[in-house]
């Protein structure tokens, strides 16, 4: 009798986290993919914008970077919103807000215009990022979150499979009405955001409760099951939206990301101008096929480590492993500069930072539930994000001075270096894992 209550309860379980696999991630991992391609396509743009506005280094390193200024500004606020009114109706506001600011930046005419547009398409993304971790956390068990949140976060690799050579054919072959190629790309990309965001508000579900794809034994199922996650956080953590903003290991975690996020924005801004500089005879559309080489390694990469994240339940060390591998990549781009090496080391970096990210957001989960898991990641996406600033600002500033990216790149690989070392000083802390008294359940695994 047991052993059948088990098997139903099993079935259960499997057929509840394949409808959730099937029903959410797709949806999640298209807006991730449209948000990262209005946010790092400037790195095309500068290949014809540049010199179109007169831009020095440095500049576009401003331009790149004053975005994640933008996005500090509004981030907390923005998830604590999300938290409150729920998923749908404010994910839907991110989208359209930002799909609007990300098309009008192809109306640019000046320096301090992009730098505008920039910094607003910043403030109206705010709180898109975390909030989607945010989201996950309402469906998902721990055990399954790092897998999960690789899932989604294959959507940065994805983003330079395809939006690479897409980028790379615009800036090659549309010169629409005479408008200026690099301008067609903003607006192009641009208006898929304002598509989905109307979209958004009538496909996604808040909260289990409110999911009509799933039954009642399976919204019951899936409820108790986190609600035992919860009750297991609660009984070791406060939960109130200031435990959040001051716990000491959400700032560390912090200066972990802000590490992160110096190398993985200065390889997305500046891949494109690095291949390009391997080549005269490059033209745009090639670079946009090179490019995307390293990402369809980050991808296979991003999927080994975090089922291996997951079937281990440990964090820590793939995280630090997975940034070391990045930050000894931009050290040794340096060394050489035939295409075939560069293009292998611009592999292991992608691997590297790409891999890293699923562990990393599965470890505020382990111990941040309710109001203080909404603040606290966005606190650690927000100020962890300004490091997507310093990077192109110090590497546009190297470059400028010297004439070269290697520099640059240089400091952007001391900075996962860092960032790894932070990671093995994270404290041990036992995954939330379902109590040996309750295995037995029959809601539980069996």
């Amino acid at each position: 009798m047991a052993n059948g209550t088990s098997a139903v309860a099993k079935a259960i379980e499997q057929r509840t986290i394949r409808k959730l696999q099937i029903r959410l991630i797709p949806f999640l991992f298209l807006l991730y993919v449209i948000a990262m391609v209005d946010r790092i396509n400037i790195g095309f743009a500068a290949l014809t914008m540049n010199k179109e506005l007169g831009i020095t280094g440095h500049q576009y390193g401003i331009a790149a970077g004053i975005f994640f200024i933008g996005y500090f500004l509004f981030e907390v606020p923005s998830n604590l919103i999300l938290h409150k009114i729920g998923a749908r109706v404010w994910i839907a506001r991110i989208l359209l807000s930002w799909g609007l600011v990300a098309t009008l930046t192809g109306l640019v005419q000046s320096l301090h215009q992009l730098y505008l547009a920039r910094f607003l398409l910043g403030l109206a993304e705010a709180g898109y990022y975390p909030g989607i971790v945010l989201y996950l956390t309402y469906w998902i068990r721990q055990r399954e979150q790092a897998r999960t949140l690789a899932l989604f976060l294959t959507g940065y690799a994805v983003t330079s499979i395809v939006g690479a050579p897409i980028s790379g054919f615009i800036l090659d072959h549309v010169h629409w009405l005479s408008v200026a190629s690099w301008r067609w790309l903003f607006i192009l990309e641009g208006i898929p955001a304002i598509a989905l965001g109307l979209l958004t508000y009538f496909v996604l579900p808040c909260r289990p409760s409110e999911a009509k794809f799933l039954t009642g034994e399976e919204k019951e199922w899936l409820q108790v099951e986190l609600e035992r996650e919860e009750q297991l956080k609660l009984q070791q953590w406060r939960h109130s939206v200031m435990e959040g903003l001051t716990n000491g290991r959400v700032w560390h975690l912090v200066f972990i990301y802000f590490g992160m996020m110096i190398g993985g924005y200065t390889m997305g801004f500046f891949m494109p101008q690095l291949v390009k500089s391997l080549s005269n005879e490059y033209s745009n559309s090639l670079v946009g096929y090179v490019v995307m080489i390293p990402y369809l390694a980050a991808l296979v990469g991003m999927i080994v480590v975090s089922r291996s994240s997951d079937h281990r339940m440990e964090r820590r060390y793939h995280l630090a492993i997975s940034l070391l591998v990045g930050g000894m990549a931009y050290l040794s781009l340096g060394w050489i500069h035939s295409p075939f090496v560069t293009v292998t080391l611009l592999s292991l970096l992608a691997v590297g930072y790409c891999s890293s990210l699923s562990p990393f957001w599965a470890l505020p989960s382990e111990f941040l539930t309710g109001f203080s898991a909404a603040s606290g990641i966005a606190l650690i996406n927000s100020v962890g994000n300004l490091g997507g600033f310093a990077g192109p600002y110090v590497v546009g500033f190297i470059s400028q001075r010297t004439g070269t990216l290697y520099g640059g790149l240089a400091f952007a690989g001391i900075s996962m270096l860092l960032a790894a070392t932070l990671v093995l000083f994270l404290p041990k802390t036992a995954d939330v894992r379902v109590p040996a008294e309750a295995q037995t359940s029959p809601q539980t695994d069996a």
